[in-house]
Formats: C-alpha cells, structure tokens, sequence
C-alpha cells in the first residue's frame, strides 16, 4: 500500500497544478499584471526612504512618504533612475514607446501622440492583456480616446485640481473632487471590473505640478508640515551656465529658492503618496498583490532652486533623476536597491518582457528584468544619452552623455558653455571641467558613438 502511495502522489500534485490552472485565479502560468503609476515633477529625492538614507545631506528630512516607502521595502527601489527628456509629454511618450523622443517625434509638449504609434499598450492589447488609461495624458490638448488602450478616463492637457472634467473613452465627464483622489477612482473601480484577465494599467497623476497650494490641494493636506524649513544644497545659488542676468536688477533669476514654495510642492507629492496607497490597498483587497507588477515613476524631476533654476527641462541631474520603485512579490524580493542606471525607455520592453511578448527591435530601451531579480544582465549600459528641444523658459537646446561618474553637456551654437562635470567628487555639478582637455576629449569620443548609435541629428542652431 505505501508502495501505491507513493506512485499515484506525484499525479495528484500534477491534477493539483491542472485544477490551478484551469480555474484561472492562481494560476502558475498566468501572466502577471501590471499596474505604471507616474505622477508629474515629482523629484527623485522628495521621498521619505530617499531623506532618511541621505541623512545629513537631505534637504526635508521631515519629509513622509508611508505608501512610497512601503513600495520601497516590498520591492525594489532603482537608486539611479533618469529620463532621457526632462519634460511632460516627451517623457511620457518615451515611456510608452520605449524609443528616444527624436525617434519617437514628441519632442515638446505640443504634439498629439500618434494614434498609430506601437507601444506597450497596443503589444500587450495584442497579446490578450486588458488594457487602461487612466489620469493625465498631456499630449498637447490631445481629446478622445488613449491610442492603443481598451479604456481610458483621462483628461485634456493640463485639466485643473477641482471638478476637473474628464473624458471616458473620448465622452465628456463632469466630475467632483480633487483630481488625483477622482484618477485613482476611476483606476481601482477599473481594476474591479477587470481583473478576471491580465490587465495593464497605467495611472498618471497631475500632482506635484502647478499651479500647487491653497484650493489646489485636498484640505487636509494644505497645512501639512506648517513651520518646517527646507535646506538649501550647494547648488542653490549657482546659476545655470546658460543663465543672463536680468537687465533690471543685474541679477541672476532665484529659481524657486521660496520655503513656502517647497512646502506646498511636497504636499501636493503627500498627495501622490496617499493615491498610490489607495491603489496597493486595493491590490491586497482584490488579492491581487502576488499577481500584479507594480511601478511607481515620475516624468522627470524638478529643481527647487539648484542652479538658480525651478521647473525641469536643463540637463542638471536635478531635472533628469526620477523616483523609480517596482513590486512583484513572484519574482522580485523585497527591500533591494539596484545601482545600474535605468531610464524611462526601459518601461516598456521590461513589461513586454514580463509578459513573455517580443520586444520589438525598434524599442531602444532595455529590459530590467534581471537587475530588479538580482541578477545582472552580462551587458548593461555603463552610460546613457539625454536631449532637450527648446521650447518655453530660458533653456536652450542641449544635449549629453551621463555616465555613471561623469556627464558631458553641449550647447548647439555655444561651444563657450560645454560642460563637464565628475559626478563623484561633484556631485552638484558646480565645478566646470570643460577646461580638461584630456577628460573632455574622451567623454567627446563616447558621446560620438552614442549619438551615432541611438540616431541622434544635432539640431542646427537658432540664429542670433
């Protein structure tokens, strides 16, 4: 009888796995979901994890982020995240598309995106997956329905923080509430509603960008941190090298050097904060949490008064450094922090990736699937290429190499404000190294081949 036993147990386990299987809910071989939160200007350092790992360098250690650090300890958190176009649409373009933005074409924040445009969402759409877009899209004033998602419930442009108007699946919405706290209502009633598949969703939120404070926050949030004083860096107060000063008072611009400033900028990221924990409890509600791929972004950073700047768009590290946090508990542990240098191209072949779909060769990011289970690729970038198109404010067109210790900076028409920076012993980029011909000459030489190999044209320069 022990014998007999023995024989049928390894069939039982195999009806076990088929039964799994067959009801659908926790089966082995389902692919996983996937749920991209990003919000808009949010820092790479405006988290709680992030001050309390700097210690005595961080500007608002008073700073709380208890949904966002919870991210951080149940996954994975990319300490070296960047956006390759430090501005809204071509930001969230590259992400969707996973290519460059001069590849891409939205290279400023006036361009629809394409409605024929290959993306994460049409690939995984194709694949089975239910697909949703959900928030703000900011594709110049772009109306109708998300190209290549099965829902959307989105708004046009910059929509506003109250009742903000919505437009689901391109129908006119009113709706009530604070904008953000409405997104995320309609992403978890979605989620709701189709989760009996794979789904992809993506939620973006308006927060922290301006207009910021007063009626624009939630009233529970427009006191928070009331007397706290942030701490300048270094860089407060060193201008820009493209900078003039003003013809008036013979100043330089301050950027937004105000505390007052700062405070309501970081109660609008509480915001996102509290969004985003709405979201994982509901993930834990539907059980869905083992299941379900999630990643927290920001479009690109933002200066609170570094290089006498405010806004984003310049290729300081203040600008291009985003928040970056993945979560799945099947194949991620928790509480890593990964080094390697990743950018918003990288989103969408690693959900590809993930989903077992093909990465299209034209996708020119890479899958990070590996960093994030521990295990680095035998080939990783040891450097990355970033542009910026003139558009609003006083930055000029520019592009860069940043490696993982130096950055090299060239200003089309302007070869007097080439920059050089040793990220290592400067990292505020204050001390320029232009003047190093050997330095410069080799990071010269490494941008030559990156720009030749992601296919970037420099733009001619504006005339005088």
């Amino acid at each position: 009888m022990r014998h007999r036993i023995r024989l049928v147990a390894p069939a039982v386990a195999a009806l076990v796995v088929l039964l799994l299987a067959a009801s659908g809910g926790q089966a082995a071989d389902r692919k996983p979901n996937f749920v991209f939160v990003y919000s808009d200007d949010h820092r790479w350092d405006a988290m709680g994890v992030v001050q309390k790992e700097q210690g005595k360098a961080a500007r608002f250690p008073w700073f709380k982020s208890p949904n966002l650090d919870r991210l951080a300890t149940e996954g994975v958190r990319f300490r070296n995240a960047f956006v390759t176009l430090s501005l809204c649409a071509p930001s969230r373009a590259a992400f969707l598309t996973g290519r460059y933005n001069h590849a891409n074409g939205i290279t400023n924040n006036s361009k629809p995106f394409p409605t024929d445009a290959v993306t994460h969402a049409t690939l995984l759409r194709a694949a089975g997956y239910k697909t949703a877009y959900v928030g703000k899209w900011h594709m110049g004033n772009q109306k109708g329905p998300r190209p290549g998602f099965d829902y959307s419930a989105s708004f046009v442009g910059q929509g506003r923080y109250n009742d903000c108007p919505f437009e689901i699946d391109g129908k006119p919405m009113p709706t009530k509430g604070w904008v953000d706290a409405v997104s995320t209502d309609f992403a978890i009633r979605w989620i709701k509603e189709n989760h009996d598949k794979p789904f992809s969703l993506v939620l973006g939120l308006k927060s922290a960008h301006g207009p910021r404070g007063g009626n624009n926050l939630p009233e529970h949030l427009r006191k928070l941190y009331a007397g706290e004083t942030t701490r300048p860096t270094p860089n407060c107060g060193v201008p820009a090298v493209f900078h003039q000063k003003d013809a008036k008072t013979d100043q330089f611009p301050r950027g937004l050097a105000d505390n007052a400033v700062h405070l309501d900028y970081l109660r609008h990221v509480a915001g996102v904060d509290e969004q985003v924990g709405r979201l994982l409890d509901a993930l834990d509600e539907l059980k869905l949490t083992d299941d379900t791929v999630v990643v927290y972004a920001s479009d690109n950073g933002y200066f609170l008064g570094e290089h006498n700047s405010g806004d984003k768009r310049a290729l300081y590290d203040e600008s291009l450094r985003i928040p970056f946090l993945v979560r799945y508990p099947r194949m991620f542990d928790k509480g890593k922090t990964v080094d390697e240098m990743v950018l918003n191209i990288d989103l969408a072949p690693t959900l590809l990736d993930l989903a077992g779909v093909p990465i299209p060769k034209e996708m020119q990011g890479a899958s990070w699937k590996e960093l994030a289970a521990g295990r680095k690729p035998a080939k990783w970038r040891d450097s990355f290429f970033a542009e910026y198109y003139k558009e609003l404010g006083n930055v000029p067109t520019c592009y860069a190499i940043r490696t993982a210790t130096h950055k090299l900076v060239k200003y089309p028409g302007h070869q007097e404000w080439t920059e050089v920076f040793d990220l290592t012993a400067d990292p505020y980029e204050i001390k320029n190294l232009a003047g190093d011909a050997k330095l410069t000459a080799k990071l010269e030489g490494e941008l030559a081949k990156l720009v030749k190999d992601v296919g970037y044209t420099e733009p001619k320069p504006a005339p005088r």
